[in-house]
């Protein structure tokens, strides 16, 4: 089922698995059951996320309001005030559905999503994607899921188009390959392609991921992920299904393991080792 102009709000208050709940079932994004289970009664905020929402508001046009700080509430220097007043005045916004930021902040945004909307490659692929924020709902092997489109096509001469954009500080290749890496993008891609085609019956045909780097001069990467990526994505998010309805069914959603944890070296130290110390002879 795919939903249009759904609010931000009622699409993150729904129960389906997101992407980002997979992930958090996943060790390797140092989560657990226990972990998801809190987030769902624990929701936090963080200023840390307030930049990329705001551009993606500013790029895509729609999702939650931004709202810049006013100058009482701002320091000296021009950040954010911890006072008081001006923490009580940022839980008012958020509860509003606002994203509020500071004026320099606000300046960065405006640049961003300027360099993304002008890039000869990015615009284009937004103006054939031309839903945003796009909602789409369904079931896979008994677990019901939701997925969550920065920009989605209907049918086009070449099939389906989806994109993603993403704020990073390195979108070269190398940098955001490791983005990708650290932040499991590759499940969030796994998750949202295997919802849209339990969905709609057929696959999307070409995923983009669309970096714009956070500083000066902002520039902006068109990425696509190799097969091989798309599967291991695709992988993870079935064990994270697999997990969530193991513990749905028994009620147990279980932390880290509790006995004693034997652990090796990682096998770049292995290498250093060997590099620094091979050829030296062990003296006592």
């Amino acid at each position: 089922m795919i939903i249009h102009d759904m609010p931000d709000a009622v699409y993150h208050s729904r129960p389906e698995l997101s992407s980002t709940g997979a992930r958090l079932l996943l060790p390797e994004y140092k989560g657990s059951p226990k972990k998801f289970r809190w987030e769902q009664t624990h929701k936090r905020t963080s200023r840390a996320f307030d930049l990329g929402h705001a551009v993606h508001a500013k790029v895509l046009g729609v999702g939650a309001g931004v709202v810049t700080y006013p100058a009482e509430h701002l320091t000296p220097s021009g950040n954010v005030s911890t006072k008081a007043a001006s923490v009580a005045w940022e839980t008012e916004q958020r509860d509003a559905g606002f994203t509020p930021i500071s004026p320099w902040e606000a300046a960065k945004v405006d640049a961003m999503a300027e360099a993304v909307l002008t890039h000869a490659t990015a615009r284009p692929i937004f103006e054939v994607a031309e839903h945003r924020e796009v909602s789409v709902f369904s079931d896979i092997d008994g677990v019901p899921v939701r997925a969550r489109f920065d920009a989605l096509s209907g049918e086009t001469k070449n099939g389906v188009y989806a994109a993603d954009l993403k704020t990073c500080d390195d979108a070269t290749p190398e940098g955001f390959g490791k983005s990708v890496a650290k932040w499991g993008y590759d499940v969030q891609l796994g998750h949202y392609e295997d919802t849209y085609e339990a969905s709609e019956g057929r696959p999307i045909d070409q995923f983009f991921l669309i970096a714009v780097e956070k500083s000066g001069p902002y520039e902006v990467a068109v990425h696509r992920l190799p097969t091989m990526w798309v599967e291991m994505g695709k992988k993870k998010a079935a064990e994270a299904r697999r997990i969530y309805k193991e513990c749905t069914e028994s009620g147990v959603w279980p932390g880290y393991d509790t006995e004693i944890q034997f652990l090796d070296p990682p096998t770049w130290l292995v290498f250093e080792h060997e590099a620094r110390y091979e050829n030296q002879e062990i003296r006592i």
